[in-house]
């Protein structure tokens, strides 16, 4: 899995497109758990792991916020 996407990686495979991919679900703070299960079966999350490093990259770019745990978009 790559950061972005490149040549032989599309955009929807990459952790960016994932994130984005992740964000359009993430309507309502929630917790991972049902974030998890919103998303899972979408064929190119393909894994939980994948799923958690687009959780990683999002926060890391302040796309999301944790708090009580739960996840929301960052408002700012």
């Amino acid at each position: 899995m790559t950061l972005l996407p490149n040549k032989h990686v599309p955009t929807n495979r990459s952790v960016v497109g994932i994130g984005a991919l992740v964000l359009q679900h993430l309507d309502r703070p929630t917790n991972v758990s049902r974030l998890w299960e919103s998303v899972k079966d979408e064929p190119e999350i393909a894994s939980f792991h994948n799923f958690v490093l687009s959780l990683d990259y999002l926060f890391a770019v302040g796309a999301i916020d944790h708090e009580r745990g739960l996840l929301r978009r960052s408002i700012s």
